[in-house]
């Protein structure tokens, strides 16, 4: 009575572990996508530091077509020159970061690229926030924070690719701006192309008295009047003569 017993448990035992494996494979699935970045030994004010940026599937029907990055403060799409990535992708800027896109990759195949950095910030941590598009239309919004994301408590959240970074290494700088940011040479003259205009007008300014009215109007009207004058003088000089 005890040996069918005991096989019967051990029986039922075994069909309750092998259905607990099941659900913990089924549920774990999910939790393993993710886009990151990574940078090893990555410090701040670091120069052209090359990122790597990897973005997992989610799909099981479409590829993905692109990336689309927000990039931190401190660092601009200026700053960015794309290394290497899927065949023929390219880099575009965008007003907020840039775009890294092309033919659409193999369903379930993932997105990975490198770009280098002119320079990175003074910071202790990057966030670049992703958007992964993929053939079919779909996002998946890598954006969310560490303190905004919600889940399930599993990692089943859509964290934004976050990279930290080592202090500074002594004596490091930010560099200056690009030579194209900075004001040019030939900008100068331009400036002050005003000046020839003002020197003009004084020229102009000579034939007219301080109301406005041209010199030649008063001067014209006071010889009309001299040759009056004489004419009535010359007049009344003859007419005396005459009597």
């Amino acid at each position: 009575m005890h040996r069918p017993t005991l096989a019967r448990s051990l029986h039922r035992l075994g069909a309750l572990t092998a259905a607990a494996f099941v659900v913990t494979v089924a549920t774990a699935g999910p939790a393993a996508a993710h886009a990151e970045v990574e940078a090893k030994g990555a410090r701040a004010l670091d120069q052209n530091v090359a990122l790597t940026f990897s973005a997992e599937s989610e799909s099981g029907s479409a590829g993905i077509t692109k990336l689309e990055v927000i990039l931190p403060e401190g660092i601009t799409a200026g700053d960015i020159t794309y290394k290497q990535g899927p065949d023929g992708w390219k880099l575009a800027p965008t007003s907020r970061g840039y775009t890294v896109s092309g033919p659409k990759l193999a369903v379930g195949e993932d997105a990975e690229y490198i770009v280098t950095v002119r320079q990175l910030p003074d910071a202790e941590s990057l966030v670049f926030k992703t958007l992964q598009t993929y053939s079919d239309g779909k996002i998946d919004r890598w954006i969310q924070l560490d303190e905004e994301e919600s889940g399930d408590g599993h990692g089943h959240g859509h964290p934004a690719p976050r990279l930290d970074l080592k202090p500074a290494a002594p004596g490091a700088k930010a560099v200056s701006p690009s030579p194209a940011e900075e004001p040019t040479a030939s900008s100068e003259p331009t400036a002050q192309s005003p000046t020839p205009a003002s020197s003009a007008k004084p020229a102009a300014d000579s034939g007219e008295d301080d109301d406005g009215m041209p010199l030649a109007v008063p001067i014209g009207i006071g010889a009309a009047v001299l040759v009056i004058g004489c004419g009535a003088w010359w007049l009344k000089g003859r007419r005396a003569g005459g009597a």
